[in-house]
C-alpha cells in the first residue's frame, strides 16, 4: 500500500452520496493516492468506504477514524478484511477510542481507559474468525494516537499512527516512539486566506469543537514541510473553508497542492 507523501482528509457527511463519490473521483484525478474520511454522527465510515472504493480505481480510502465503540472487534476486523479483498487492498483502517462525550453521552457506552481498551480490542480483532476469501495482502491498520502510551501501542500492535490536530513538534516525538518502520500519518488543516485576521477567525471557528475535547486540549500545550521534516510519512490535508466551516469543502487547496501528491 503506497500512500504517497500527501493525502486528503475530508468530512463528507455534508454531501449527498453521489456528490461525495464525485469528490473522491476528483481527488483521484488530481493525483492524490489517499482520501481519509471520519466517523462521528453521520455515515458509518466502513459503509461509506465501500461506496467510495467501488467508485474509484486506484484511490486508497482510509478511515480517520473508525470508532471502536461503534462496533465489536469481530465486526471491525471482518469489515477490514472484506473491504480489502473487494478493492484490491485499497482500504486502510484507522482506529480510535473517540472521546468520552461522544461515547458516553451520545452512544450510551462506558468510556474505558483508552490504552487498555484499545489493546484488548486489537487483541480481539486478531483473534476474530473469518470464513470468507482473504485479501491478497495483510490488511493495514493505524491508531488515532496522541499520547506516548497510545503511540507505543500503535508501534507494538499496528502499522502506525494517524494523529489529528497536532504540530510538527508532536510528529518528532511520535516518530521517536513509533520507530522508523511504522506509518506516521498526521492530519493537517489548511486554509487559503491571505488576511491574517480572517485566517485566525476561520481557524478559531474550525477548532472550536476540538478545544472542548479533553484529548486534544491536553495535547496542545504550520506547515506541511515541517511535518515531513519531523518524520511524517504521509500528511493528510483537511481543507478549511474561509467561513471556518468544516462541512463546506474549499477544493482550491487540493488543486494548488496536487503536483506534490504524486
Amino acid at each position: 500500500m503506497q500512500l504517497g507523501k500527501l493525502g486528503v482528509w475530508a468530512g463528507l457527511d455534508g454531501m449527498m452520496a453521489a456528490n461525495a463519490l464525485a469528490f473522491a473521483q476528483r481527488t483521484e484525478r488530481r493525483g492524490y493516492r489517499a482520501l481519509w474520511t471520519p466517523e462521528s454522527r453521520g455515515r458509518n465510515v466502513l459503509v461509506n468506504a465501500a461506496w467510495l472504493l467501488a467508485g474509484t480505481a486506484k484511490l486508497i480510502i482510509a478511515s480517520g477514524i473508525a470508532n471502536v465503540y461503534a462496533r465489536d472487534a469481530m465486526a471491525m476486523a471482518n469489515a477490514q478484511r472484506g473491504l480489502n479483498e473487494q478493492s484490491g487492498n485499497r482500504f486502510l483502517l484507522g482506529l480510535g477510542v473517540s472521546h468520552k462525550p461522544m461515547v458516553s453521552n451520545l452512544r450510551g457506552h462506558t468510556y474505558g481507559r483508552p490504552v487498555p481498551t484499545m489493546r484488548a480490542y486489537l487483541e480481539a480483532m486478531r483473534a476474530a474468525p473469518y470464513q470468507a476469501p482473504l485479501p491478497s495482502e495483510p490488511p493495514r491498520s493505524v491508531l488515532a494516537a496522541l499520547g506516548p502510551k497510545m503511540l507505543a501501542l500503535a508501534a507494538d500492535m499496528t502499522d502506525g499512527a494517524h494523529p489529528y490536530c497536532v504540530t510538527p513538534e508532536h510528529t518528532v516525538e511520535a516518530r521517536r516512539i513509533l520507530g522508523p518502520g511504522k506509518l506516521l500519518c498526521p492530519e493537517l488543516m489548511v486554509l487559503l486566506e491571505t488576511d491574517p485576521a480572517k485566517a485566525r477567525a476561520a481557524a478559531r471557528a474550525a477548532l472550536s469543537t476540538y478545544i472542548q475535547l479533553e484529548n486534544y486540549a491536553h495535547n496542545w500545550r504550520k506547515r506541511i514541510q515541517l511535518f515531513w521534516d519531523a518524520g511524517a510519512d504521509h500528511v493528510c490535508i483537511q481543507s478549511i473553508h474561509p467561513s471556518g466551516s468544516r462541512t463546506t469543502i474549499d477544493e482550491r487547496i487540493f488543486d494548488l497542492l496536487a503536483p506534490a501528491a504524486a
